[in-house]
């Protein structure tokens, strides 16, 4: 997903190439990073005085909820983000899996501790598939809805118009975002102007509006409410729900540039526009429906709800392309089978396009929005997911603290404490609209979260019956010392998933063809934790005698495994392998369920189930189609 630079921290390039470099790759960010946050004005307010569980409007409760805003804005996205999470960097990378793939490398637990982390890592990253789904429903449904606002008689049409526009969207996915990238930034950037605009002249005619910076407000608010002022919570943390976006998009751009942005622009333009609805609430209590557009002139309405809906595309675009980013993730970890990847740039490494994730994603959003029918609905389903990835970034941030850098324990757990208390607080606001819609991210995350740990456990089950059934690489060696099979002269790769065994699919070729090539490669392709693997220790060859090679290449969990590259990188290592004249062999396995197995039944169907449906290895590793022998192997679960 990287949109910019394959470098991690845009900071120290900015003295290299000055202001004009920092300036750019801050603009960048801006489009690709904020799109989600920055939309978040058109219904977070709305929803916390007409939604569901919307509180009178009273000045008290305005301002109550303004400071509320204000403060989680500050404590979430500032303090414990900017400041303190995206300290934890994986080689430069961010985000949930990134995390817990830093935290599993440089610390040494075992047992039930290092399964814990992992499992949460994994279901922080399966929610984010939900809000995946949400996310493009709700901001580009908010922002058309506005149509009805500029005529009544239209609003039968709101929902069929953002069925075009997301059918639009997902249909433009394969051709990547570097076509439309360059545009990204400036149009956020006259978003951020304009809604700031629309909010400062609304304060003008409110100041007093700006008490709500005071904190005593927020908390007046929730002593005084009780259980609703609670409930209210979960509608406040419709402001922060692209916080997470920010770490996860850490590796494109680096801190600086995000940092700098935020403190510059965003977070300004979100206050005014937040003081600018809250002022007018005041004013006019009535328009509580729709406070966002009630700041716009009429004259101005149109241009604006186009504005909004491209803002909305862009924020739902960043939302995708990070989906499309964690699938490749959690693929090169293990934790999900083969896909079809297509990079849609040659220049920037993280542009990818994932049609099995495309599709799901467009079929669900469009569900969601028929479904829900509108982003005030669909606002009940939104935020669960994410205040549950930001109380498990919380934890992984814990122990990164603790046990890579050490951090003194008592400052430690009185910072991490209170980062919980408000991650807590939010999410137990959020559950109380279990029965409302909130259930829809919590069903999707437990439902890849099950994919990933069925897949995770069916291939090591499978690994494990193809070890019983071969010989190491040593003792195979040393058997044909013994037993010299007819060599043939030729050039043959044999792809393992462990460089120590034999592949199974040459102890077959052996006992039925009775020969043996005269150079045999055995590829092992090993995906480490952290995001690449440079080219100077991406591929590492040792020769084991008598024709035979041993070939171990290295990706990170952000590259895309390249024959190709392996192969001539390979070569200057002294292989000599000629490409148009390998032959390739691989092992298909039919999975069938044993009598005895760790798995329950329909998780044993569900991996089979999963297995026939993952991309070859001659596809996903880009292989010569018309120089690869397959060899079916039976194995059981």
């Amino acid at each position: 997903m990287s949109i910019i630079s394959e470098e991690p921290d845009a900071g120290s390039h900015a003295g290299q190439s000055g202001m004009k470099r920092l300036a750019g790759l801050s603009l960048a960010a801006l489009g690709v990073v904020f799109g989600d946050i920055g939309t978040s004005p058109l219904y977070a307010v709305r929803e916390c005085f007409h939604g569901e569980y919307g509180i009178p409007i009273t000045q008290g409760n305005v301002l109550g909820v303004l400071s509320l805003l204000v403060w989680a804005l500050l404590l979430i996205v500032s303090l414990k983000y900017l400041t303190f999470i995206m300290k934890a960097d994986n080689d430069g990378e961010g985000g949930v899996l990134a995390l817990t793939a830093l935290i599993i490398t440089q610390s040494k637990k075992i047992g039930y501790e290092r399964w814990f982390l992992v499992v949460i890592g994994l279901f922080g990253a399966a929610l984010l598939y939900g809000d995946g789904m949400i996310t493009p429903a709700i901001s580009v449904l908010s922002a058309i809805e506005g149509v009805q606002i500029i005529a009544p008689a239209f609003k039968d049409l709101v929902i069929p118009a953002t069925v075009i526009v997301l059918v639009c969207l997902f249909l433009f996915q394969h051709n990547g975002t570097a076509k439309v990238g360059a545009l990204f930034g400036p149009i956020i950037l006259v978003w951020f102007l304009v809604i700031g605009i629309l909010g400062f002249a609304e304060i003008i005619r409110y100041p007093q509006i700006l008490k709500a910076f005071l904190p005593w407000y927020g908390i007046s608010f929730l002593l005084n409410n009780h259980l609703q002022g609670f409930m209210v919570l979960g509608a406040v943390f419709l402001s922060v729900t692209g916080a997470e976006a920010l770490y996860a998009d850490m590796g494109h751009f680096g801190k600086h540039p995000i940092r700098l942005t935020w403190v510059l622009l965003v977070l300004p333009a979100l206050l005014l526009n937040y003081f600018g609805q809250g002022a007018l609430l005041l004013a006019f209590p009535l328009e509580s429906h729709h406070p966002f557009y009630s700041l716009v002139p009429s004259w101005a309405m149109i241009p604006m709800v186009l504005l909004s809906t491209s803002a909305t595309i862009i924020a739902s675009q960043a939302l995708i392309t990070g989906v499309f980013s964690l699938t490749q993730q959690a693929i090169q970890l293990g934790y999900l089978p083969r896909l079809t990847i297509t990079h849609t740039s040659a220049k920037h490494i993280g542009q990818i396009y994932v049609p099995a994730a495309n599709w799901t994603l467009m079929v669900a959003t469009i569900g969601l929005v028929a479904g829900f029918g509108s982003s005030s609905k669909l606002a009940a389903a939104y935020g669960v997911a994410v205040t549950a990835t930001m109380l498990i970034s919380t934890i992984l941030f814990y122990y990164v603290a603790r046990d890579l850098w050490k951090w003194n324990r008592i400052a430690l757990n009185v910072l991490i404490t209170f980062f919980a208390v408000i991650d807590l607080s939010f999410f137990g606001a959020s559950m109380s609209k279990l029965f409302h819609g909130a259930w829809f991210p919590l069903v999707i995350g437990l439902g890849v979260f099950t994919f990933m740990l069925t897949w995770k456990q069916g291939r090591s089950l499978l690994l494990q019956q193809l070890m019983d059934r071969t010989l190491t690489v040593d003792e195979f060696i040393q058997s044909l010392s013994l037993q010299q099979p007819y060599r043939v002269n030729g050039q043959a790769v044999y792809l393992t998933a462990n460089p120590d065994l034999v592949p199974v699919a040459m102890l077959h070729n052996l006992r039925h063809n009775k020969v043996m090539h005269s150079e045999v490669a055995l590829f092992h392709f090993s995906t480490e934790r952290v995001p690449r693997v440079p080219n100077s220790r991406k591929v590492e060859v040792t020769k084991l005698g008598d024709g035979f090679f041993k070939v171990i290449a290295r990706y990170g969990f952000l590259e895309y495994p390249n024959i190709r590259q392996v192969i001539a990188l390979a070569n200057h290592q002294g292989l000599n392998f000629r490409p148009e004249a390998i032959s390739f062999f691989l092992s298909r396995e039919k999975i069938v369920a044993g009598a005895k197995s760790k798995m329950n039944l329909w998780r044993r169907k569900l991996f089979a189930l999963m297995a026939r449906n993952a991309l070859s290895a001659t596809a996903y590793y880009d292989l010569p189609s018309g120089q690869v022998i397959e060899i079916g192997v039976l194995v059981q679960i």
